[in-house]
This record gives C-alpha cells, sequence and structure tokens, in this order.
C-alpha cells in the first residue's frame, strides 16, 4: 500500500474530507449553542377564525417555556407539541421554528357536546373524550349527556345527531342518551320522559320505533302529561310508566286510561305504575 500513491492519495483526501466535515459540524454546534439562538418566545395562534375560547394564552404561554429543552435548533418539536396538547382543552397542536428564537404553535380546541360517563369527561363535537372544567363548557347552556362502553364515542354522536331529527317534528330534544354494554340504546328527552329503544336488530330498528312513538306521542300525552319512562321495545306496541298512574283492581279502566293499557298491533303490554 505504501508505494501504491493513488491508494495513498485516495487515503489521505478521505481522511482530509472527514477532518473538514468534524470541523465544520464542530462549528455549526459551537455556533448553534450561542446565546443568540436560545428560545425567547412562543406564539400561540388558533386554527379557528373565532379565536381560543377555553385557552389562557399569556398563562399557556408562560407555563410552557420553562418546559421547553433547547433551542431554536435543538428543541424537539414532537416534544412541545406534545406539552401542548396535554394541556386542558386542547385537541390538537401544530409547532414550527420562526426564525431566530420564536416558535409558533397553532392550537385546535375541543368543542364540548356534552358530558361522557359519571366522572366528569366531556364529549366533542368531534367524538373525541377529554377532561376539562365542567364549569366552563356549560357556561352557554346545560350540556347532554352521554354515556357508553369504551369506543362508543362516534358511534353515540352520530346517533345523537339522528334523533335531534327524529324527534324534532314532535318539538323534542335529546337531554341524554346512552348505549348500555349490551349495545342496547335508552334516549331521555328534554321534557323528562325516558324511552327505551333497545338493541339495533337492523339498521332501521330505532327509526322505526321512533316513528312509532311519534304516531302516537300526542294522543299519549294528552291523556298523561307527565309521562316517566316509555319502553317501545314491543313489536307491536308498547309499556310505559307515568307519575299517578295506577291500575283498577276491578279492571274496568276509565275512558282516559284505555290509552295506557295497549297501542297499536294485538299485544297488550303491561303498564308500569308506581
Amino acid at each position: 500500500m505504501w508505494q501504491d500513491a493513488k491508494a495513498l492519495n485516495a487515503t489521505a483526501s478521505a481522511l482530509f474530507a472527514a477532518a473538514l466535515l468534524a470541523c465544520i459540524g464542530a462549528g455549526v454546534w459551537w455556533v448553534a449553542q450561542r446565546p443568540m439562538f436560545d428560545l425567547r418566545a412562543i406564539r400561540i395562534e388558533s386554527m379557528d377564525q373565532d379565536g381560543l375560547r377555553h385557552v389562557n394564552q399569556l398563562t399557556l404561554r408562560n407555563s410552557a417555556l420553562w418546559r421547553l429543552r433547547g433551542n431554536f435548533f435543538t428543541t424537539n418539536l414532537d416534544s412541545v407539541r406534545q406539552v401542548f396538547e396535554a394541556v386542558p382543552w386542547v385537541r390538537r397542536a401544530t409547532v414550527r421554528r420562526e426564525w431566530p428564537d420564536q416558535l409558533i404553535v397553532t392550537l385546535e380546541e375541543h368543542e364540548a357536546l356534552g358530558t361522557w360517563g359519571e366522572d366528569g369527561r366531556l364529549l366533542s363535537t368531534k367524538g373525541d373524550v377529554f377532561t376539562a372544567n365542567l364549569a366552563e363548557a356549560e357556561e352557554d347552556h346545560e350540556l347532554p349527556e352521554f354515556d357508553g362502553p369504551d369506543g362508543s364515542e362516534k358511534d353515540v354522536l352520530a346517533r345523537y345527531a339522528e334523533l335531534r331529527t327524529w324527534f324534532a317534528p314532535l318539538q323534542l330534544v335529546p337531554a341524554a342518551l346512552s348505549l348500555s354494554s349490551r349495545y342496547a340504546w335508552t334516549v331521555r328527552l328534554d321534557n323528562g320522559t325516558s324511552v327505551a329503544l333497545g338493541r339495533e336488530q337492523t339498521s332501521t330498528t330505532l327509526k322505526e320505533r321512533v316513528e312509532r312513538l311519534m304516531g302516537i306521542y300526542p294522543q299519549l300525552v294528552e291523556h298523561l302529561p307527565e309521562i316517566e319512562t316509555i319502553d317501545m321495545r314491543y313489536q307491536n306496541g308498547l309499556a310505559l310508566s307515568a307519575r299517578g298512574l295506577k291500575i283498577p283492581k276491578d279492571g274496568a279502566w276509565p275512558k282516559k286510561q284505555a290509552m295506557k293499557k295497549t297501542t297499536g298491533g294485538g299485544q297488550k303490554p303491561a303498564p308500569v305504575t308506581r
């Protein structure tokens, strides 16, 4: 090798190039560590044109600065993003650098649709379950209540939208919607009536049951203005309970109570009494 001039030249060139790259790298690292590139500012923006409603920008900015590691060049943007996404009300964050010492953080807030479960969590309009101050969420109006098995959040959200449409002709609004562990649906309306819709046997089962209820509901409330529960799981009828409803011992039903005993079809589900 020592007699091979070409090999010696190639080796020398490679060593020189490696040394040069090491010097350049060391120089870049040295420059990057200069105080002039320390992060001095974080600008927070909103993805929504209406701006941020629940996130206090000043508080968030000040609390985030001391948690950041590195400078303009070395800070890990993914870690910064995770810091902001851990803040209550923040659904999503994007982070970018702005020369020479600033980060631009763009936030998307959750929009609360209702409560989820019994542990104080919230369900967003996009089907995300998150934790935040319930009092802040209820500033404008009382929130509907939702519940269901883990992973069913988006199904509950979609069903809620359908039920709002289905009950709109009666000027009733779902105030609570739950999906049991056996995937049976129960909706409580804003007038206090709870309606058991049961499981979805087909894609149209629930809609058909709601339509059947809508057909008889005006007559029901005419005779029973304080209906507490309605069970629509019967194929051709329904069962209900109402405040003050009693079954005569002799079986003779007054005219106004005839509607309570059976509705639709040939089945005669017994009404529930209190």
